[in-house]
């Protein structure tokens, strides 16, 4: 007969082994929740440095093209029609040149690290700057 509390040899193992792997699949799970969430935010930046970019492109697209369009105004008119282009679409101009009737621009659009600076030029067919 075996003393009370104490259990046979192989049971005694196997429980031993049982307890050691407890709350290992809570672990496995973590660090795929939080891989998963590091790859989330991964698409997510560069989702959004992608789309700033594109916006950038396009305000100086623009700007560029109001400029050119008002080049009669002389560059300083010119620019400052550039400046309200870009700022009604949420960026700024950071130059304006005109030379002739060709426009060169440099938008800037996003903030902090995602801050994007675009150079678009603009005139008539033919024109060289």
């Amino acid at each position: 007969m075996r003393p009370l509390g104490r259990a046979p040899l192989s049971t005694r193992t196997a429980l031993s082994r049982r307890d050691r792997d407890r709350g290992a699949a809570t672990v496995w799970a973590a660090v795929a929740s939080a891989a998963l969430c590091a790859v989330f935010a991964a698409l997510l930046a560069t989702g959004h440095a992608v789309a700033v970019r594109h916006q950038a492109g396009g305000v100086a697209d623009l700007a560029a093209l109001a400029a050119a369009d008002h080049w009669s105004e002389g560059e300083e008119g010119a620019c400052a029609r550039a400046r309200r282009v870009a700022a009604a679409q949420g960026a700024g101009v950071v130059r304006c040149a005109l030379v002739g009737e060709v426009s060169d621009v440099t938008a800037e659009a996003g903030a902090g690290p995602f801050a994007v600076r675009v150079r678009a030029g603009a005139g008539p067919p033919g024109a060289a700057p």
